[in-house]
Formats: structure tokens, C-alpha cells, sequence
């Protein structure tokens, strides 16, 4: 056994900028167009049986309120595709209503769980101010979620979900259409034909074989469209902060700076989200780096490029062209000098606009908002903590101890005291880059804060309210000795500096302190204060302080059986024979007042406390 080390901690109030995807992992979206096998399957489902129910699932968070029925509402503003409605149908009551107003936006979210959006709805905070808390999801149809106000989603308690690989193929095959349709020129020279035009000197283009394309973004898209233009003959370059090089290098892309990127480039494409850092970031200083007759491909987010400075560029001829499929403003001023440029290849934000994409975008996201109303972790989650599917799967039980844990152990303080300091500490064999404990310490948070309070808190908003109450959660590992086949063997939470309403729950330096294991895939109570215990946390919880003698474990039990109460679990933990022992009743139901009066007025029972789990 090693000594304890401290984990980092504390998730940004506002959504992380995500770490690159690893490009070698395979899309979702077939590279044939197809949908995948699973999204196949479940068209073919709901074509047979659009009105089935989903399979229930355990719930790790509280699900959202339901409406008329027992069935949450959700509110689609945008179209969405037939696919995806029929799955939200078969979960919820779906509302579509298009265009709606600001103010009449407002107006419907407070009577809806889950808002559907795509680019054209802005989810303000005005509009989370308005749903009073019943919004717990809101989905954005497509990986750019700029018209969502993230921060204010994050206090509400309310999750951002996107669909980030249902388009991928999509757009990055838009965006190698417009790289060669732009080289050869393909849109002037239909509109100059169609006029009746015979040009051919006019729209002498240039090969792609040789020219550097420098992909200013290496994540899905980025990296499918390095794919394909390497097919074409073409040396790819990227930038990307969160990329790895190896990975990148695995599929012959050299991970550059960003100065070197823009200023050896033939070729530019953008595939960067729209954030405070990113926004403008193409502008008169960074054209003025670029080779002279450069071209530029923009099928990422219109507000990356300044189109003033574009403009500008085209004209003294530093960009000798440019591609666009997204704009600052969308649909762009019918007078657009910028759409109007003769260099300038255009289309109307069709990155995502295959039949394909659409279906495949429509139930990814239906998925990832049912999955939310119902209370699962969310991979696709833009505002919490971004864990792998297959590790959420494996914490799943582990996630349920830590809150259980969190619920214990606040009740075991004595109203007076202020809880402060929380210790989570962790005994794994793992190494501590193999453990992503970010969701555990969410639900141990999630414990200790809402039987005291009247906070909603979930994995979205964890960090948030522990900050806003002062709350500081101190995380630690200890490393064991074994194979790490098994992620987690303890958890244990300590509260600093409280008092006690039940003194055997103190350890020896004076901290409130238990224990929990998960066994046979049910969490488990291990430890309270310096006495081993082993019962389970389901139902409710009675803990006796009593002198090690004969009879008390009957007694006990008597008394409750008496009662009518039903006993699930049982054990005892003591020091030594004779002395100091602590019994941990597990029950199914609260006992009723009579029977707590006469557990305490038994012989040599010194202290008991009754838990609510």
C-alpha cells in the first residue's frame, strides 16, 4: 500500500473545451453513408412499433418532473428528423413548435423537461430563469451548441447534450466538396455557362497533388477530412491544443503550432468551435501571416472569421479564394459583399445536409435527451463531466456508493455544526491517470448537499453549488498493491471539523468518517468511524453504540420485529471482545417512534442514530 496522493479536482463552472476525439476511433456514421447497425436496428423498431416503450433503466440522478400521464414533455423548436420524433414519442409527450419568439419561448418552457434546438433557437438565460427549474436537458441537434448559454445551464442544474458524431461524414465530405470545387473553380464556371458564357481561360483552377492543407481543428471532422485529403495527393498539416501526435501521425498528419499552420498552408480548412478564444480569431493580423494565395474553407462556425478582414484579404489578393459554408450571421444580408465576391464559393450551412446525417443526428440526439429525462449519465453531456461511455458503464455502481455515502454521512452531523471540508478519499490499484473519479465526487457532493437543503444537484451543477456553499471536497488516493481489473476497492468520505450526533462514527483524528465497497454489484457500508461493518445501503440505516455483551443483538431485533419492521441486513464491528462494538441494522421502512425509544432504552445500547438512505 502506497501513502495517499491527491487527485486533481474541481470541474470549470462552464463547459471544458473538449479534448480531441481520438481520430482513429471509427465514426458512428458508416464512411458509406449508412446509418449504423444500432440506429438501423432502432429505425427498424419504431417502423414497426412507433408507440413502444423504451427499456427501463437505472436511474443515476433523479428523473426529470413528469407531465399528464407519468410522461415527461419535451419541446421541439426546430425540424427534426422522423426518426428521432418517433423515438422521443415513444418516451414523452413532444411538443413541436417552430418559430417560436423569444418571449414566446419563454412563455412554453416552464410547462416542458427537455428543450430540442438546433443552430437557430438562442437558449438564453433568460429563457433557464423561465423554466423555474423544471428543465433538466436541453438537446442540440448537431455539435455546435454557441446558441446555448452554457454557464447559465450549469447553475440551473440542467444538462447540454449534443449529437457530435451522428455528422461527422457529412461535413467532412461537404467540406472536401467545396476544397475541389473551389480549386477548379466548378461554381463560377456554372453560373458563367448557364449565362451563356464560354470561359474556359477564365476559370483556369489549380491541383490539389502537393499543396499543403493545414486543418485548423483535429478532432472527428477534422480528422476525416485529413483522411480524404490525403486520398487526393495532398500533405496535411493540423493545429489542434488537445490532439495528440501520435495519433495524428498515425494517419500521416503532422501537429503543428498555429503560426507555423496558417503561414505554410496552401490550403486552410476550419473545423474549431465557436468560443471566447476562437471567435474572430481569423482576422486582418492572422491573414497578413498567411502565404499570399492562400484559400480557405470554413465549414465550422461562421464567427471564427472576421468577414470584414476576409473581404479584405480577397481583395488585395493575400486570399485567393475562399469557401463557406457557415456565416456570422445566418441567413447572411441579401447585399452580403462577401457572398457576392466573385472568389468566394458559397453554400447555405449544408455541412450536416444529407439524408443520412439527418436521420442519424435526429435519433442521437432523441438517445441522448431520453437518456437524460431518465437520469443516465450522459457521454454526449457538453456541461458535465465528459467520461467515456464504457467508464461510465463501469462506475455505474460505484456512483450510486459515493452518493449513498454522501447521505449517510451528512446525517451523522449534529445540527449545529456547519459542514465545511469533505474528504473523499479513493483505494484502487489503478494509477491514478486510469481513474476518473469527476462524476464520483459529483454524487458524494450530491449526498451531502440535498438532504440538507432544498438545492436539485446532479452531475451538471455538483461543483457549482459545492462552490457557491462554500463547500471544499478534497480528493485522495490510495494506491494498493493487486490488478486493477476491479476500478474502485473503497471509497471512504471524511467531514472535517463537525460535531457528531453519533460519536461512534468518529475516527481517531476526529473526523466524521465512513466507508462504503461495492459487492456483487450493490454498494455496500464498510466502516463507521474505527469499527468494520458490512451492510448493505438500501432502504434505511439504524447504528447502536453499545458495550460488547451477549443478548444486545437479540434484544435489538426483538424490539423491531415486535414492531413490524423488517430487518434486510445486520452487522456487528468492535474493538475487542467486552468493549466498545457498533451494530448496523439495515431496515426496510422507518420505525416508528416507540421502537427508536425502546432500541435506546436498552441495556448497554450507549448511543443510537436512525439514516434515511
Amino acid at each position: 500500500m502506497a501513502l495517499a496522493t491527491p487527485l486533481r479536482h474541481h470541474l470549470p463552472l462552464a463547459a471544458a473545451p473538449a479534448v480531441a476525439p481520438d481520430p482513429a476511433t471509427p465514426s458512428l456514421v458508416a464512411t458509406r453513408g449508412a446509418l449504423p447497425p444500432r440506429w438501423a436496428r432502432l429505425r427498424s423498431s419504431l417502423a414497426a412499433s412507433p408507440s413502444s416503450e423504451p427499456r427501463p433503466t437505472r436511474s443515476l440522478t433523479p428523473p426529470a418532473a413528469a407531465a399528464a400521464g407519468g410522461r415527461p414533455t419535451v419541446l421541439v423548436t426546430e425540424k427534426l428528423g422522423p426518426l428521432g420524433l418517433d423515438l422521443l414519442r415513444s418516451f414523452a409527450n413532444v411538443d413541436c413548435s417552430y418559430e417560436l419568439t423569444a418571449e414566446e419561448l419563454r412563455a412554453k418552457v416552464s410547462l416542458v423537461d427537455a428543450l430540442v434546438v438546433r443552430s437557430g433557437t438562442r437558449v438564453t438565460r433568460e429563457v433557464f430563469e423561465a423554466a423555474r427549474g423544471r428543465l433538466r436537458v436541453v438537446g442540440r441537434a448537431g455539435v455546435g451548441i454557441d446558441n446555448v448559454d452554457l454557464q447559465a445551464a450549469t447553475e440551473a442544474g440542467c444538462l447540454v447534450v449534443n449529437a457530435p458524431t451522428a455528422n461527422t461524414v457529412a461535413a467532412a465530405e461537404h467540406t472536401i466538396a467545396l476544397l475541389t470545387a473551389m480549386a477548379r473553380n466548378v461554381a463560377q464556371a456554372d453560373a458563367s455557362l448557364k449565362a451563356g458564357k464560354w470561359e474556359r481561360s477564365k476559370y483556369v483552377g489549380v491541383t490539389l497533388v502537393g499543396k499543403t492543407l493545414a486543418v485548423m481543428g483535429f478532432g472527428k471532422v477534422g480528422s476525416e477530412v485529413a483522411r480524404r485529403a490525403k486520398g487526393l495527393g495532398m500533405d496535411i498539416i493540423a493545429h489542434d491544443p488537445y490532439a495528440a501526435v501520435d495519433r495524428a501521425r498515425a494517419i500521416g498528419v503532422d501537429l503543428v503550432s498555429f503560426d507555423e499552420a496558417i503561414s505554410t498552408a496552401d490550403f486552410i480548412s476550419l473545423h474549431m468551435p465557436l468560443t471566447p478564444s476562437t471567435e474572430k480569431l481569423f482576422n486582418d493580423e492572422t491573414f497578413a501571416e498567411m502565404k499570399e494565395g492562400v484559400r480557405i474553407i470554413n465549414v465550422a462556425r461562421g464567427g471564427v472569421v472576421d468577414e470584414e478582414a476576409l473581404l479584405r484579404a480577397l481583395d488585395n489578393g493575400t486570399v485567393a479564394q475562399a469557401a463557406l459554408d457557415v456565416f456570422i450571421e445566418e441567413p447572411p444580408p441579401r447585399d452580403s459583399k462577401l457572398v457576392e465576391h466573385e472568389n468566394v464559393t458559397v453554400t447555405p450551412h449544408l455541412g450536416a445536409s444529407t439524408t443520412e446525417a439527418q436521420e442519424g443526428v435526429s435519433l442521437e440526439i432523441a438517445e441522448a435527451v431520453i437518456g437524460a429525462l431518465r437520469g443516465d449519465l450522459a457521454a454526449t453531456a457538453v456541461n458535465a463531466p465528459m467520461v467515456p461511455a464504457e467508464v461510465l458503464s463501469e462506475l455505474s455502481p460505484y456512483v450510486v456508493l459515493a452518493e449513498k455515502l454522501g447521505r449517510l454521512v451528512v446525517q451523522l452531523v449534529s445540527g449545529g455544526s456547519g459542514v465545511k471540508v469533505v474528504k473523499v478519499v479513493y483505494s484502487s490499484t489503478r494509477d491514478p491517470d486510469d481513474l476518473d473519479t469527476r462524476i464520483l465526487r459529483a454524487m458524494v457532493t450530491k449526498g451531502i448537499v440535498e438532504p440538507i437543503s432544498s438545492a436539485f444537484v446532479n452531475i451538471v451543477n455538483a461543483d457549482y453549488v459545492a462552490k457557491q456553499r462554500g463547500l471544499q471536497i478534497i480528493e485522495e488516493r490510495i494506491l494498493l498493491d493487486g490488478s486493477p481489473e476491479v476500478p474502485l476497492d473503497s471509497i471512504e468520505v471524511h467531514l472535517a471539523n463537525v460535531e457528531s450526533k453519533f460519536a461512534g462514527a468518529l475516527s481517531d483524528a476526529g473526523d466524521i468518517k465512513v466507508e462504503g465497497k461495492v459487492k456483487d454489484g450493490s454498494p455496500h457500508l464498510t466502516l463507521v468511524g474505527s469499527f468494520s461493518v458490512d451492510v448493505g445501503l438500501e432502504g434505511n440505516l439504524i447504528l447502536c453504540c453499545q458495550v460488547d455483551q451477549p443478548g444486545i443483538i437479540g434484544k435489538v431485533g426483538s424490539i423491531l420485529g415486535k414492531m413490524n419492521v423488517n430487518v434486510s441486513f445486520m452487522s456487528v464491528g468492535r474493538t475487542a471482545p467486552g468493549k466498545q462494538a457498533i451494530m448496523a441494522i439495515g431496515v426496510d421502512e422507518e420505525p416508528e417512534k416507540e421502537a427508536l425509544k425502546l432500541i435506546g432504552e436498552t441495556p448497554f445500547v450507549e448511543e443510537f442514530v436512525f439514516l434515511k438512505l
